[in-house]
């Protein structure tokens, strides 16, 4: 009743500073989509393990976004995009990784609650790599961080503890009294009267994780998740028990969510506060995840808590991450500046329906430039953009003479790297995959006829389209570009493509997108 109270006041009273919502955005690394509330009965998944209380709290309490997706899939240009509300490739040199730097002309939406009365803070991650760091929200102006920043890789800081003698309860709670502490701060320091803003940014998703952490720390038992694999990840020990690993740190994601929410809650804040939870790609390590455009890659879980709004509802509208922009801005009673390509998902928040609530919301584009510098000679990105939709992905590859991973350097036909390496130093090898077990586990059995595949899907050149039909394959595995029958619906999705990617001043279909081929977009770092 009082969040509905609180609804009705925010209607009637929008340019009442008193009356704005706090905003808290709960934003996580490398987290995809992996929470209990994700599993669908008969549909076997590694959702149906992974335990995250928290998070499926709010979705019980909250809406849940089944069509979320990234603007890039990688951390800064993603990024870029999502504080911007622009298209990453319309903020400048913050579409790519490494060699990122932020243009101040550019509005984001943290700063501008700040300058209409908001009180803002951050802890941990908010934008980065890249230059100055975490400009998008004043740099470290407004970090809380005093109390620890330890909770990030969960997993490392507490087996270390727990060598020197803690338990894991006692690790654990100093860990999460880190973040707590961070909070109560930010908390201390507002304003009486005034809205506040707060972003909680973890990284303890990212990579590297400590090596059979999922099963020491969180009961994670890697057999536990044999025939839940997506078919493109070998169901194999080695990869089953990486996958638990990763299944760990988002538990350990999940319990700072609970930590923030309960703290928030014994505030008397939770009513007014809305409160918005998703991450900046699919997960790192694996084929097909972090830096592709497959669903693996760019599909994240989104899930927002709006005061007044009616929980417990799954709402299928595409969402692409750059729509938190006008989000952020209109339910904060500010003007949205002009430039903003996203679209407020405000009008999603405040209906009562479940499934498609804007049947406009159809599609969704996703892309990529630049990840790690020295992944392909010169410096060169890897362009991609992509077309989703309920039915089908389609993927231009603009430069399919280019290792989409980056090139094999180390790894030749006669020679593989100890799997030590492989596992731990991205850049030995296709260094736009993060380095793991699960990437040394595939290069060191790319010669065996059962797994030549998948090596082949997670490393070799790729054709300059893909087309997948999701109905039949919503893994997107078999690639339909070269089939007679679908050419019809690959020319359409095709033109649907550039035609918006022209629209909205894409260079790649400009006539510009070689300034994505020179410096500074490539080349080595200065």
């Amino acid at each position: 009743m009082l969040r509905l109270l609180f609804f009705f006041t925010l209607i009637l009273h929008a340019d009442g500073a008193a009356e704005r919502p706090n905003i808290l955005f709960l934003f996580a690394d490398d987290w995809g989509r992996y929470a209990g509330c994700r599993a669908e009965p008969g549909k076997p998944s590694l959702n149906d393990v992974v335990r995250t209380p928290g998070i499926d709290r709010l979705a019980r309490e909250g809406v849940r976004f089944r069509n979320a997706f990234v603007p890039a899939p990688s951390c800064t240009p993603c990024r870029s995009a999502l504080l911007s509300g622009r298209w990453f490739w319309r903020t400048g040199q913050g579409a790519i990784l490494r060699g990122a730097k932020w243009d101040a002309a550019i509005p984001s939406w943290p700063l501008l609650l700040r300058d209409k009365g908001y009180h803002i803070g951050k802890t941990g991650k908010v934008w980065g790599p890249g230059t100055p760091a975490d400009a998008p929200f004043g740099g470290q102006s407004y970090a809380y961080e005093k109390a620890g920043r330890q909770f990030n890789n969960f997993g490392e800081n507490t087996s270390k503890m727990m060598a020197q003698g803690k338990t894991f309860a006692e690790a654990k709670g100093l860990l999460m009294g880190e973040v707590r502490g961070n909070f109560d701060a930010f908390l201390k320091d507002r304003p009486a009267g005034k809205p506040w803003c707060y972003w909680f940014g973890s990284t303890t998703v990212h990579r590297p994780w400590e090596r059979g952490s999922g099963q020491k720390l969180w009961g994670i038992d890697p057999e536990s998740l044999k025939g839940k694999l997506p078919p493109h990840l070998p169901d194999v020990p080695e990869i089953r028990a990486d996958l638990a690993d990763a299944l760990g740190e988002v538990q350990a994601w999940d319990a700072q969510v609970g930590t923030i929410l309960k703290r928030l809650e014994e505030s008397g804040e939770l009513e007014r506060t809305l409160v918005i939870l998703s991450g900046d790609h699919g997960m790192p390590g694996f084929p097909g995840g972090k830096c592709n455009l497959y669903d693996f890659g760019t599909g994240v879980e989104l899930i927002a808590l709006m005061p007044g709004g009616k929980g417990g509802r799954v709402v299928e509208d595409f969402v692409n991450l750059m729509d938190l922009a006008p989000t952020f801005l209109e339910a904060a009673g500010v003007k949205v500046p002009g430039g903003i390509d996203g679209r407020s998902i405000l009008p999603q928040l405040k209906s009562e329906k479940s499934g498609w609530v804007d049947p406009t919301r159809d599609r969704v584009i996703t892309g990529r430039e630049r990840h790690v510098e020295s992944a392909r000679t010169g410096g060169l990105p890897y362009p991609m953009r992509a077309l989703r939709t309920k039915d089908f992905l389609y993927i231009r590859n603009f430069k399919p003479e280019r290792w989409p991973m980056g090139e094999p350097l180390a790894v030749t036909d006669v020679f593989t790297p100890p799997a030590k390496q492989l596992a731990s130093n991205t850049r030995l090898t296709f260094p736009d995959m993060d380095a793991s077990p699960t990437k040394a586990w595939l290069i060191q059995n790319r010669r065996d006829a059962q797994w030549k595949w998948h090596y082949d899907y997670a490393f070799s050149l790729r054709p300059g389209e893909e087309l997948y039909d999701l109905a039949a394959d919503p893994h997107q595995i078999k690639n339909l570009a070269a089939s007679h029958s679908y050419a019809e619906r690959k020319a359409e999705m095709s033109a649907q493509l550039m035609a918006l990617l022209q629209q909205s001043g894409d260079p790649r279909v400009t006539g510009s997108g070689k300034i994505y081929d020179l410096p500074p977009f490539s080349g080595p770092l200065k």
